[in-house]
């Protein structure tokens, strides 16, 4: 995800979460840290387009999508988020004729995502391994292939990490068709 970020001229979404921050990210970088308070100010607000509750091994953590100055920008938006929150988003821009919602999902081993997850808990300054076991067995039902299936995930829209410079080449290759379809669409040609 980081990679694409880099690799497009797409503005990015920013999610927003009550998690504490890890060793080595950043405020507006990986996340927009927010209190409980703080998000329920947003939601007596009706800003809170989406949001999701982790019973993690510290307490529960809320992640959300805001409608804020993010998505007033002009172009392309790219985001992070689960099945749920692509869901959400998808119904929420439903109404808005000129916004389209198109999914990207990247699959990848549960070996090399927990070697992954692993690695980076080896980084913070008290890993905490339960909660990247739990995190995983969350992601395996969460991204079960009935929720996939249920989001209408296909096999046009998933990519498969298991060589990474083939996946983000493939990816922006996706990104850059889904744009050409849109101009097509915009001008009133045909596909």
């Amino acid at each position: 995800y980081k990679i694409i970020k880099k690799k497009t001229n797409m503005n990015t979404y920013i999610l927003y979460s009550t998690r504490p921050i890890r060793e080595g990210e950043e405020e507006g970088i990986d996340y927009h840290y927010v209190t409980n308070e703080e998000l329920h100010k947003f939601t007596i607000e009706g800003k809170v387009i989406e949001s999701r509750t982790y019973q993690t091994t510290k307490g529960p953590w809320i992640y959300a999508t805001i409608d804020d100055e993010q998505l007033k920008k002009t172009g392309d938006i790219i985001t992070i988020g689960t099945l749920e929150s692509y869901r959400n988003i998808k119904k929420y821009y439903k109404s808005k004729e000129s916004t389209k919602v198109v999914p990207i999902y990247i699959s990848i081993d549960e070996q090399e995502l927990r070697k992954r997850a692993i690695e980076r808990e080896k980084r913070q300054k008290v890993p905490n391994y339960e909660e990247v076991e739990r995190r995983i067995k969350a992601d395996n039902i969460d991204f079960s292939d009935e929720n996939l299936r249920r989001c209408g995930i296909t096999e046009k829209e998933t990519f498969y990490n298991y060589d990474l410079d083939r996946c983000v080449a493939q990816i922006l290759n996706y990104i850059d068709k889904n744009k050409e379809i849109n101009k097509k669409i915009e001008f009133g040609e045909e596909r």
